[in-house]
């Protein structure tokens, strides 16, 4: 696997955290990244409730090597903390989700979520300023009409480039539960929110209501047996979306046949082996991420230990199924006392489907490669990723005699994990989210 492992490393961390890794708060932690569809920027929100965008910088003929470096390009305050007087609930200002919308004009638009509010942004520049106004002074003041002898015509004077963020758009008072997903329909029109118990349709045009499309919330609550997990609509179908469960299964469905899609058209499941079941069996098996290809001939989901490739034609089982840390399957139960069990992973595809990446612990992450079947775990940490180092692939001993290169199960940290990954559409070129760092990987260019 000769590009997973000349991978080039920077690293990206909050204002707050340059000084030292060390003394991060709470409000640092990344909780989402995202590439737009370009990939000449890319998104980040936090448990702070701001989102940092990054720009790709312009190849220049002076410094080629500087091309696919990100820096900032503009940072605002997403959501602020509330509370629910009625529920007597605090509502977290942490970025749930962030997704971009395909670029129509100059401004870039991307919607963002916490628990219970989604935002529409607007991104834009301007390096332009509007001068010789009649009516107000240069300082803003209003003049007084008598002493106005001539008209002007205002002017735009060139002005240092600016970045401004501006929320177009609220969508709120619709979720019960937590939102845990959103996406953006293929017809540029619509979105959907998943929370718990049931996934909504909003038009980007309309804030003060939404149609409800699934609703699994029994009328009796003791009933519950499952929850929704996550919600991805098909890349090019705009009629079909996909949700996951907290019992492992997959549900397609297409919005043509019914206004409430309480019926799936196809139910994804691979059944359980009764000789490995175990008291863990059902909290491993829920999915924490789904995910359809590019050219959305299938889905990809990722559970506790695996990550699964299913083919859209094929119910039963799936098409491939990776382990990303099998090794801890002797530790489920220190993980569940820890609650580490309740990690949810997510997992992206690159710009052509043939490789998979998603995280693990000790600020591990893995890719698989679809077509030679061969696997890397590579590591985003500030002592093995020095700017322009290439990065070694890491292994894991389970049990027996520990070589040099390798790290022991019982040494791995648990504190250290990566929960969010995002891979440039076009390139190889991914984003790793690490606590409060932000590690940007490229393939060597030669």
């Amino acid at each position: 696997m000769k590009c997973f492992s000349r991978y080039l490393p920077y690293i990206f961390r909050p204002p707050s955290t340059i000084l030292s890794s060390s003394c991060h708060t709470e409000a640092d932690i990344i909780s989402t990244v995202e590439f737009n569809s370009s990939g000449e920027l890319l998104a980040t929100g936090d448990k702070g409730g701001r989102v940092v965008v990054f720009q790709r910088e312009q190849e220049s003929k002076s410094q080629p090597q500087r091309r696919g470096e990100y820096n900032v390009y503009s940072t605002f305050q997403s959501h602020e903390p509330e509370f629910d007087y009625l529920k007597s609930l605090e509502i977290e200002e942490k970025i749930n989700k962030i997704k971009w919308l395909p670029q129509q004009n100059a401004a870039y638009f991307l919607l963002s979520t916490n628990d219970k509010t989604v935002k529409l942004w607007k991104i834009s520049e301007r390096d332009k300023r509007p001068e010789g106004y009649n009516l107000k002074d240069d300082d803003g003041r209003i003049r007084d009409p008598s002493t106005i002898t001539s008209l002007r015509v205002p002017v735009l004077q060139p002005m240092d480039l600016m970045v401004e963020a501006t929320a177009r758009r609220v969508f709120s008072n619709a979720h019960t539960y937590h939102i845990n997903s959103i996406s953006v329909n293929s017809d540029l029109q619509t979105f959907i929110s998943t929370d718990d118990l049931r996934v909504n349709l909003w038009n980007l045009e309309i804030t003060d209501r939404s149609f409800n499309i699934v609703d699994i919330k029994p009328a009796n609550m003791e009933e519950l047996t499952e929850v929704i997990t996550s919600a991805e609509f098909h890349p090019q179908q705009c009629h079909t979306f996909a949700y996951s469960s907290s019992k492992g299964s997959i549900r397609l469905c297409d919005m043509r046949q019914a206004a409430l899609c309480d019926k799936h058209c196809k139910y994804f499941e691979e059944p359980e082996d009764p000789a490995t079941r175990s008291f863990f069996s059902e909290i491993i098996s829920s999915i924490s991420d789904v995910k359809f290809s590019h050219n959305g001939r299938h889905l990809m989901t990722r559970d506790y230990l695996t990550v699964k490739v299913w083919d859209l034609q094929m119910e039963n089982k799936p098409l491939e199924t990776y382990q990303v840390h099998d090794y801890l399957r002797g530790k489920l139960c220190s993980l569940y006392e820890n609650d580490c069990i309740f990690d949810k992973f997510e997992c992206v595809w690159n710009g052509s489907d043939s490789v998979i990446m998603t995280g693990s612990y000790n600020n591990f992450f893995r890719m698989f490669d679809r077509n030679t079947k061969r696997d890397v775990t590579l590591e985003a940490s500030r002592e093995n990723s020095k700017p322009r180092a290439i990065l070694k692939p890491r292994k894991v001993c389970v049990g027996g005699k520990r070589r040099k290169d390798e790290i022991s199960v019982d040494s791995l940290d648990f504190s250290k994990k990566i929960l969010h990954t995002t891979w440039h559409p076009h390139e190889n070129i991914i984003a790793v989210a690490a606590t409060n760092n932000l590690y940007i990987f490229q393939d060597k260019v030669n």
